[in-house]
């Protein structure tokens, strides 16, 4: 996979890089040249497809479910330990559940958003937490997160609302970071996408009546691919754009112009 972004000497950790936005991400961060701490939560045979080309030496695989935050203070340990720094944290992984709509049961509906704040909210405040305490002691670094549209432009299936708020509230979380350790060399991003050619959202345009209809309402036609992104979070991570920390940067074709 060709790459004109040179990540030598970077050690990255990127959640949820079994599929998806993730994999694409861990395939084009490898190529570049970084060392790649991989995490992913139960499907090892997708994170090591996604980086079957990166040499042994330069990848570590770490199972942790980002529902339970001791196993969250367990990834990023056994992240630090490798190589003793992490230079970049990619915050990619979330869930979005399609049953959590106004007239779900109470349980339900309770339920969907608890797991939309484990996952989608407190498991990345708690890498974000541990990469900023260990920024300030190395001298900086830099934090990726993967937000959505959703964030800015509320969801179009009320049954996700939990998904939107989450990923809003993982944006403003990142935005603060960003302002509150500008003079450390800390810097942080936020990607947000439209709509991504993933299997979550091919399971969001089924419950929207097809892909056509979704294809229908973007200006270009046509879906982000996940290696669009992987591009992207490269660029950002290799440091080249300090001054665009704190930025949001929207991913989809013009279909959101704000």
């Amino acid at each position: 996979m060709a790459t004109m972004i040179d990540l030598s000497g970077k050690t990255i950790l990127l959640t949820g890089a079994s599929k998806g936005i993730g994999a694409a991400t861990a395939a084009i961060l490898g190529a570049a040249g970084a060392h790649l701490v991989a995490h992913y939560g139960s499907d090892r045979a997708g994170v090591e497809a996604a980086t079957a080309a990166i040499p042994p030496e330069r990848k570590l695989l770490v199972q942790a479910d980002l529902a339970d935050l001791d196993a969250v203070e367990r990834l990023w340990a056994e992240a630090l330990a490798w190589r003793g720094r992490i230079d970049v944290l990619v915050n990619n992984a979330a869930i979005m559940d399609f049953s959590g709509g106004f007239d779900a049961p109470l349980a339900v509906w309770d339920l969907v958003w608890e797991q939309a704040l484990d996952v989608n909210v407190k498991a990345p405040a708690r890498l974000m937490r541990n990469a900023v305490n260990h920024y300030l002691q190395a001298g900086g670094g830099s934090i990726i997160t993967i937000s959505s549209w959703a964030a800015q432009r509320g969801v179009t299936n009320p049954a996700t609302i939990a998904y939107g708020a989450s990923k809003a509230a993982v944006r403003s979380a990142t935005q603060s970071i960003a302002r509150a350790y500008a003079r450390d060399n800390i810097l942080a991003y936020i990607v947000t996408p439209g709509v991504v050619r993933t299997r979550l959202s091919e399971q969001f345009a089924a419950t929207q009546g097809g892909e056509d209809k979704i294809s229908a309402t973007l200006a270009s036609g046509e879906w982000v691919s996940p290696e669009e992104l992987g591009r992207l979070v490269a660029f950002l991570a290799s440091g080249a754009v300090p001054q665009m920390s704190g930025a949001t940067i929207d991913v989809n074709g013009a279909s959101y112009v704000r």
